[in-house]
């Protein structure tokens, strides 16, 4: 049976041909590939997790306090059944918060990358969360690198196209499921909008990855590994040499339905007017421009936001 590698992100300073060669080959065929060895602390990770669990336990009047409305769910928390998958008719099963990059209010993109809200509530929760944020941008970067020279780009291509970039740090609630045959999902099909996504642990099974065969495979880690996937602005760039596969979170068909389910996606943005316009060495005869009218990170967010109905 087919599975998604898990490849040890080290071998990019030791091994950089194979590696770099291994990593491009798992994201062509799959879109998702699993990093070990990323030196992200085990306990900065489960810190973070422990006072993300604190902040979904509060009554739900005290969360509220900390919903934008108006505000794309972009900072702060989004409640329980308000985000659906793009073409589906039924919210997704859970509620999120968002942590985004922290910018000087003077910065040009201060008018779209809104001030951090912080849940007083929970006194670790800034200092955790985006310690996590930071440390996951920079372990994004360096994929991003190996991802570069595989299309044939400078490794530090992505550098100054994400260094004030978009990104977001979103921890998910998926509340126990308490009847039976519901027809929605804890998170309906769907694609990724940005770059790559980085996904840190996830508390139960649930993940699963559509293959070119048109199957669902599930993805487990082991160890301290990683789940990185293509997203949307990445395979527009590359004309989907990297795929944005399609995947989900199903409801477990066990006892662990009855149970939370927490995970921690880093969705890494570019630059919001970074100009997602299709790179020439990811273009050739077999591969003609699918996309020839460029768009900038920003407004192609604003019009995904608008399809998964959180603006």
């Amino acid at each position: 049976m087919k599975h998604v590698p898990t490849l040890d992100i080290r071998r990019y300073d030791t091994d950089r041909e194979a590696f770099v060669a291994e990593l491009g080959a798992a994201y062509r065929e799959f879109g998702f590939c699993c990093i070990a060895g990323h030196g992200i602390p085990r306990q900065d990770i489960d810190a973070a997790y422990d006072d993300f669990v604190r902040f979904f336990a509060l009554p739900d009047a005290t969360k509220r306090k900390y919903h934008v409305p108006g505000g794309g769910g972009a900072r702060g928390y989004t409640p329980f059944k308000v985000e659906t998958a793009k073409d589906s008719k039924l919210p997704d099963l859970k509620e999120f918060w968002h942590i985004g990059r922290e910018i000087p209010r003077d910065s040009k993109y201060a008018d779209v990358m809104a001030p951090n809200l912080w849940p007083e509530e929970v006194p670790g929760f800034k200092q955790h969360g985006y310690g996590l944020f930071e440390a996951l941008d920079s372990l994004g970067s360096r994929v991003l690198k190996a991802l570069a020279l595989h299309i044939g780009q400078p490794e530090d291509y992505f550098a100054d196209k994400t260094d004030q970039g978009n990104s977001i740090l979103r921890p998910i609630h998926y509340p126990p499921i308490e009847q039976d045959n519901i027809p929605n999902e804890r998170a309906g099909a769907h694609e990724d909008i940005n770059l790559i996504t980085l996904l840190v642990g996830a508390s139960a099974e649930g993940l699963e990855v559509l293959t070119r065969e048109g199957e669902w495979l599930p993805i487990t880690t082991e160890g301290d590994a990683i789940v990185v996937n293509i997203g949307d602005m990445l395979q527009r760039l590359t004309n989907h040499v990297y795929p944005s596969t399609t995947h989900r979170v199903v409801n477990p068909p066990n006892a662990n339905a009855r149970k939370p389910r927490y995970s921690v996606p880093f969705f890494l943005h570019p630059n919001p007017d970074f100009l997602i316009d299709v790179l020439p060495s990811c273009v050739d005869a077999a591969h003609p421009n699918r996309y020839p009218e460029p768009i900038t990170a920003h407004e192609y967010l604003q019009e995904r936001l608008r399809e998964i109905k959180l603006i």
